[in-house]
């Protein structure tokens, strides 16, 4: 579904990524790791067009969206769960959530979508006409990844959707990620608590440094010695 294949990508003459290659296959979960600075964000801004690349491809269904704008990005089904949330702090949660929809124009749709939002986050119905800004942090997440379902996205990117957040609500989030993706949205996620990713993952992989340096099964990735050293803080074996 999703190929990038030996993208390059330079900030003011630093290489952020250094000709990473990797495949999103349809209706899987797949979670890239890695330390701050890594190079994870880079890659997710450059597939959404928010990025230039220098080099390098990335089709999707086997069109090349490097050169197209984000919105025609978006257009073809790609969405992207920021970091942060980047929720509108001044708008409701109705309002939030209908800029997800921006383009497009099929209100019987938009409005049937916005019932399987509150389906899934039942507090955000509740809160329907609160201010974005005054929600807790995980009801912010939950906003932020409701906001992207609504331009019906075949591939959802997540930047660190567990950053900040408490355990319990972390929890809650990878189970709605779970929700989401057997409901047939394809997912690459981006998260520093790699414990959590990789047990959702199908398909991993380590970016260090602007570089791919190891992939699997997350299950392979979980029970690597050099993963759990890493990643998981535990000790490897002599």
């Amino acid at each position: 579904m999703l190929k990038i294949d030996n993208l390059v990508v330079s900030y003011g003459g630093i290489e952020a990524l250094k000709g990473v290659s990797l495949q999103v296959p349809e209706g899987k979960i797949v979670t890239l790791i890695g330390a701050n600075g890594a190079g994870k964000s880079t890659l997710l801004r450059s597939i959404i067009g928010l990025v230039k690349a220098g080099s390098g491809s990335v089709t999707y269904d086997d069109v090349e969206l490097l050169g197209l704008n984000s919105q025609k990005i978006v257009e073809k089904g790609i969405t992207l769960v920021p970091e942060g949330r980047r929720v509108f702090p001044n708008l409701t949660v109705a309002e939030n959530l209908q800029i997800g929809a921006y383009m497009r124009n099929d209100k019987q749709g938009i409005a049937e979508d916005m019932k399987k939002v509150y389906d899934l986050f039942p507090r955000l119905e509740e809160r329907s006409w609160q201010m974005a800004g005054t929600l807790s942090g995980g009801e912010q997440q939950m906003l932020a990844v409701g906001r992207a379902l609504m331009s019906r996205p075949k591939l959802m990117m997540m930047d660190e959707p567990s950053l900040g957040l408490a355990p319990l609500v972390i929890k809650d989030i990878f189970s709605i990620i779970e929700r989401i993706n057997k409901q047939g949205v394809t997912i690459l996620l981006i998260e520093q608590n790699a414990n959590m990713a990789l047990k959702v993952a199908d398909l991993a992989y380590v970016l260090e440094t602007g570089r791919i340096t190891m992939t699997g099964t997350g299950k392979e990735l979980l029970e690597n010695p050099d993963v759990k050293a890493a990643y998981l803080g535990t000790s490897k074996k002599k």
